[in-house]
């Protein structure tokens, strides 16, 4: 999954169930989660959101930084999702 995550460009913003899919786990969404908050691995955590868009619970000033340093759009906690 780290290499999916490592192979997002700046601004790209994916779902942890397409990073899960992406890694040939579909389905397995909530295992991304787990992943990014426990790994000592330095992967772009804040290019992930859920599937509706809402940013990390307990860390979403530091995500929207970072998404907005890449130009990406947050509003009230959240990205726009197609």
């Amino acid at each position: 999954m780290t290499a999916v995550l490592h192979s997002l460009e700046p601004g790209e913003v994916v779902t942890y169930g397409e990073v899960a899919a992406e890694a040939g786990f579909p389905g397995a969404g909530r295992a991304v989660g787990r992943l990014l908050a426990t790994t000592a691995e330095d992967v772009p955590w804040w290019r992930v959101v859920t599937a509706t868009g809402r940013l990390v619970p307990g860390h979403e000033a530091e995500h929207a930084r970072r998404l907005r340093a890449e130009g990406v759009p947050v509003t009230n906690g959240s990205v726009p999702m197609p």
